[in-house]
């Protein structure tokens, strides 16, 4: 009897178990996730690049520029699009670099100056600005340190004869007659070259207003010049106290030897 009961059990547990088996097979596996749509394609433009480094000055040649393809959500609107200039790669051969250029830089329009048979300093000189050139050496140059690019302080140091009840005496005075002014070429060096870190030359090109290339030379004739280097943060700010004239004629006293005689005079 037992046996019997044991043989039925077993055959519903095997009978349930082809059931489960049965029954489970119906189910179907759940579908794959959708795959995420492909993202939009980029939208690009083809702009006018330097192909070679470009120095300030620099005439440009076959080669020098070349197109390339350049998202159109970072173009600045000042870059050359192909669209809208298809043959500027050839208009710009023969135009003037104002400032240096990185090779694959963009290429701006204020970036360059077509000539026309003028010469590349009257190219790269900013509108109303005049180039004036002066003697310097060592001496009267910062050691030589003064480069391309840097702004300066020009020195008059002159002879100052004044009336006195004791009658005419001669002081020596020297003063700023122009501040902040750049240079533009030290010699023909129109920037400064890798690795370049003193130049000695023997003029200097200086970018100044109408009114400040009379002031330089009519200071020629009165003394002699020299050149002070301002630090970067000096040149690119416009600091009251530099500008103060108060500031300015506070000079230290110069010591006048005449005739054996030693006479401490104060500065006006």
């Amino acid at each position: 009897m037992k046996a019997a009961r044991l043989v039925v059990l077993g055959v519903a547990l095997a009978a349930g178990g082809v059931a489960a088996l049965l029954a489970g097979g119906h189910h179907e596996a759940p579908p794959p996730p959708a795959a995420a749509p492909p993202p939009p394609p980029l939208a690009t433009v083809d702009i006018l690049v330097a192909k070679n480094d470009l120095s300030r000055g620099q005439v440009i040649g076959d080669g020098d520029v070349d197109w390339q393809t350049w998202p159109a959500a970072s173009a600045n609107a000042s870059f050359i699009k192909r669209t809208d200039r298809p043959d500027a790669v050839h208009q710009f051969v023969g135009a003037i670099a104002r400032e240096s250029v990185a090779s694959g830089e963009p290429i701006r329009d204020p970036s360059v100056v077509f000539a026309k048979g003028s010469g590349f300093m009257a190219a790269i000189l900013p509108k109303g600005m005049r180039a004036v050139s002066m003697e310097v050496s060592a001496e009267n140059a910062a050691g030589g340190f003064i480069l391309p690019d840097d702004h300066v302080d020009v020195v008059l140091t002159r002879h100052d004869k004044m009336q006195t009840a004791g009658g005419a005496s001669d002081k020596i005075v020297s003063e700023s007659i122009l501040r902040n002014v750049r240079v533009l070429a030290i010699d023909q060096a129109v920037e400064e070259k890798a690795g370049q870190r003193v130049v000695v030359g023997k003029t200097a090109t200086l970018e100044l207003t109408p009114d400040q290339a009379e002031t330089l030379q009519l200071a020629k004739q009165q003394g002699s010049l020299s050149l002070a280097l301002r630090s970067l943060i000096d040149s690119r700010s416009d600091s009251p106290e530099d500008d103060d004239d108060s500031t300015s004629k506070k000079r230290a006293p110069i010591n006048t030897v005449r005739y054996g005689v030693s006479t401490v005079s104060s500065p006006r």
